[in-house]
C-alpha cells in the first residue's frame, strides 16, 4: 500500500493562542499540530516542572498502601516486589527496591524481587509467578505490585488466601468490575473514583508516588528523620519507563516534567548503568534526550525479556560500578541483535498472512504465527500499522498447551483496550484475558477460539471506526524555508522537548533535487544523500531506504517530495544539521 504523506490538522485557536503568549511561528504550528482541543495552560507544557505534580493522596487508595507498606517496614516483614517484565516494570522495580533498601533500611535478605518470565510465565500476576511466591523460604508476608495486578483477582485471591496481601500499583485498564477484591490496597489512576487528575501516567510514577507518600508516613510515625533523602533521584528510572511504555508526553504535565527532570539526573552520568551506555553509543550520543532512551535504552532493556530472563536488565539498572555495568550490557546487546534478527522473519511472514486482511477489506489485522516468537509479538505489530495503517494483532503459541498469546497496536482513532473489551463482551469465551490501554495491548485465547476471536474484534473495531479510510501515512508539519534549514532551527525545536507519544517530534516535508547518493551501512540498506532545494545543499540520511542488494529505484537528478527530521550531526567534535529521512516519494 502506497504510503502518503500528509500534513496534520492544526488547531487555529490553539495556533492562535500560542503566538499571543510569545511562541514563535514554528513553535506554535508544532504545539497547534499534537494537542488539539487542549484548553489548559501552555505554561506547564512548554516549561515542564515538577511543581506541577499533583500531591500523591489524590491517588485512590494510595494512602493506605503507603501506611500498609509502612508497617511492614517498621515490623521487619519480608516484602515480595512483583512487577512486569518491560521497562515500565523493571524501572518500577528499581524504585521500590532502592526506596525500601536504601531510603527505609529493609535487609537485602528480606526483599524478594519477582519478575515474570515473558515466555514460561506470562504477563501480570501469572499461575507460575504465583507459584514461585508461595514457594519461597520464608514467604513474604506483602508483596507489592508495580505495572501489572489490576486485571489479576484470581491470582491475587490465591495469595490472599495463603496469607500474603498484594498492594496493587498499576496503570492498566481495569476490568468493568473494578479493581481486585481481594487486594489489599489498589493505586491506579485509572479508578473511576480516583481523582488524580492524570490517568496517563506510567506505572513507574504510580509506583514512585506510592513509595513517596510511604515515606511521608514514615516521618509523620518517627520511624524516619525528616531529613531522609525523597525520592528525587530515582526520577531517572521514571524518566526511562515513561517513555519507554509509550505513555502520552502531549497534554500530561506530569509526564513531561518527570522526563524532563530524569533527563536532568541521567546526563550527570552518576550511575553506572548510565555512564556504561553513554560509553557503549560514544561520545556524540551525549547529552540523552528522550529519543535515545526510546530507541536505545528501551530497546536493550525490553530484548532481555522478551527472549529470555529479565533479571539481567534488573541488574544491570542496579549495576554498582561500570564493570558491572558493562558486563549486563553485553548480555542486553546481545539479545537485542537476536531481538532484530528474529523480529525482521517475523515481520516478513506476517506481512505476507496480512495480506488476506487486507484483500477482504478488512479495518484490523489478526495473524498467527505458528512458529513465532512471543517476546517480538508487539514489535512486529506495530510494523504492521506502519505498513498498513491499521490496528493489528500478532499471536503466537503459549507456554500452556492449546492457548495462544497476542500483542496489539493500534492507530490513532482507535481505542485497542476499549476494542478489545467490546470484543470479549460480544465473544466472552473467544477472549478470557485481555489488558493494555489506548495504543497498545495483550490478550491470551484458545486456539481453538481464534476464529471466534477474529469475528468479535473485526465487529468491534467497525462499531469504533465506522466508514473510516484507512492507510499507512506519514503526518508532517508542514514546509520549511532554505534559511530554516539550519542549528538555529533545531535549537528552537528542543525549547518543546521532550517528544515522543502523543507528542511525535517535529517532521517536514519538502521538495529537493538528489545532487549525490550512494549506499551505506553494513548490509547497504542506508542511503547517504546530498539533496538541494532552491541552491542550498544539505546532507540527509535515509536508514533502512533499501532491502539488502537492492539499487536505488532514482539517481543523480531526481527530485524526491521527502518527510523529514532535522538531526545534529555530531563529528569529532563538530557539529552540522542533517536531514533524517522518514519517507520520498519520486516526483516525475
Amino acid at each position: 500500500m502506497r504510503c502518503r504523506i500528509q500534513p496534520r490538522k492544526r488547531d487555529e485557536a490553539l495556533y492562535q493562542r500560542c503566538l499571543a503568549d510569545g511562541l514563535s511561528e514554528l513553535q506554535a504550528r508544532i504545539l497547534a499540530g499534537r494537542l488539539s482541543g487542549y484548553h489548559g495552560e501552555l505554561e506547564p507544557l512548554v516549561a515542564p516542572s515538577l511543581r506541577h505534580l499533583a500531591h500523591p493522596e489524590k491517588l485512590k487508595d494510595a494512602r493506605r498502601a503507603a501506611e500498609r507498606i509502612a508497617l511492614a517496614v517498621t515490623e521487619g516483614e519480608h516484602i515480595g516486589i512483583l512487577t512486569d517484565y518491560d521497562v515500565d516494570g523493571i524501572t518500577s522495580h528499581v524504585v521500590i527496591l532502592r526506596t525500601l533498601n536504601e531510603l527505609f533500611g529493609v535487609p537485602a535478605h528480606k526483599l524478594h524481587s519477582l519478575i515474570g518470565h515473558r515466555i514460561n510465565d506470562g504477563y501480570g500476576i501469572s499461575l507460575p509467578l504465583v507459584e514461585r511466591t508461595l514457594a519461597l523460604s520464608p514467604r513474604p508476608s506483602l508483596v507489592i505490585t508495580a505495572d501489572c495486578g489490576s486485571s489479576d483477582e484470581p491470582r491475587i485471591a490465591r495469595l490472599r488466601e495463603a496469607g500474603i496481601e498484594v498492594i496493587v500499583t498499576d496503570h492498566h485498564a481495569l476490568p468493568l468490575d473494578g479493581p481486585p477484591a481481594s487486594a489489599y490496597a489498589t493505586v491506579n489512576p485509572t479508578r473511576s473514583d480516583c481523582e488524580f487528575p492524570d490517568r496517563t501516567i506510567a506505572g513507574c510514577m504510580v509506583a514512585w508516588l506510592t513509595m513517596s507518600l510511604t515515606r511521608s508516613v514514615l516521618i509523620e510515625l518517627g520511624v524516619l528523620s525528616s531529613s531522609t533523602p525523597k525520592l528525587s533521584a530515582w526520577l531517572s528510572y521514571v524518566a526511562l519507563g515513561t517513555v519507554a511504555d509509550c505513555v502520552s508526553l502531549g497534554g500530561s504535565a506530569i509526564n513531561r516534567a518527570v522526563v524532563t527532570q530524569g533527563l536532568m539526573l541521567i546526563n550527570r552520568m552518576e550511575a553506572a548503568c548510565w555512564r556504561a551506555m553513554a560509553e557503549r553509543l560514544g561520545a556524540d550520543s551525549v547529552p540523552f534526550d528522550a529519543e535515545t532512551l526510546a530507541f536505545q535504552m528501551g530497546p536493550r532493556i525490553n530484548a532481555r525479556s522478551r527472549l529470555d530472563d529479565p533479571y539481567a536488565a534488573l541488574h544491570f539498572m542496579l549495576a554498582a560500578d561500570e564493570g558491572t555495568a558493562r558486563q549486563h550490557l553485553d548480555v542486553l546487546d546481545q539479545d537485542n541483535q537476536s531481538r532484530k534478527a528474529i523480529e525482521a522473519d517475523m515481520t516478513e511472514s506476517a506481512r505476507a498472512l496480512a495480506m488476506r486482511d487486507l484483500a477482504e477489506g478488512e479495518q484490523v489485522i489478526v495473524v498467527y504465527l505458528a512458529d513465532g516468537h512471543a517476546g517480538v509479538q508487539g514489535i512486529v505489530a506495530s510494523r504492521l500499522v506502519q505498513a498498513f495503517g491499521r490496528p493489528a494483532l500478532v499471536l503466537t503459541p503459549a507456554a500452556a498447551p492449546g492457548m495462544l498469546t497476542g500483542s496489539g497496536r493500534s492507530i490513532e482513532s482507535l481505542h485497542l483496550r476499549d476494542a478489545l473489551q467490546r470484543a470479549h463482551d460480544l465473544a466472552p469465551q473467544a477472549l478470557p484475558r485481555f489488558g493494555g490501554h489506548r495504543g497498545a495491548a495483550g490478550i491470551g485465547l484458545p486456539v481453538e477460539q481464534l476464529e471466534a476471536f477474529r469475528r468479535a474484534l473485526r465487529q468491534a473495531v467497525a462499531e469504533q471506526l465506522g466508514e473510516c479510510e484507512l492507510y499507512p501515512c506519514v503526518f508532517t508539519d508542514g514546509g520549511l524555508k532554505p534559511q530554516q534549514l539550519c542549528l538555529t532551527t533545531l535549537d528552537e525545536l528542543a525549547r518543546l522537548a521532550p517528544y515522543g507519544r502523543e507528542f511525535d517530534a517535529p517532521l517536514f516535508d519538502g521538495e529537493f533535487v538528489v545532487e549525490n547518493l550512494r549506499a551505506v551501512g553494513a548490509d547497504g540498506s542506508h542511503l547517504m544523500l546530498e539533496l538541494s532545494s532552491d541552491g542550498m545543499s544539505i546532507r540527509a540520511i535515509w536508514f533502512r531506504a533499501l532491502t539488502p542488494g537492492e539499487t536505488p529505484a532514482f539517481g543523480l537528478g531526481a527530485r524526491l517530495r521527502c518527510a523529514y527530521k532535522l538531526s545534529r550531526n555530531r563529528w569529532k567534535g563538530r557539529e552540522s544539521l542533517q536531514l533524517m529521512i522518514e519517507h520520498a516519494e519520486l516526483l516525475s
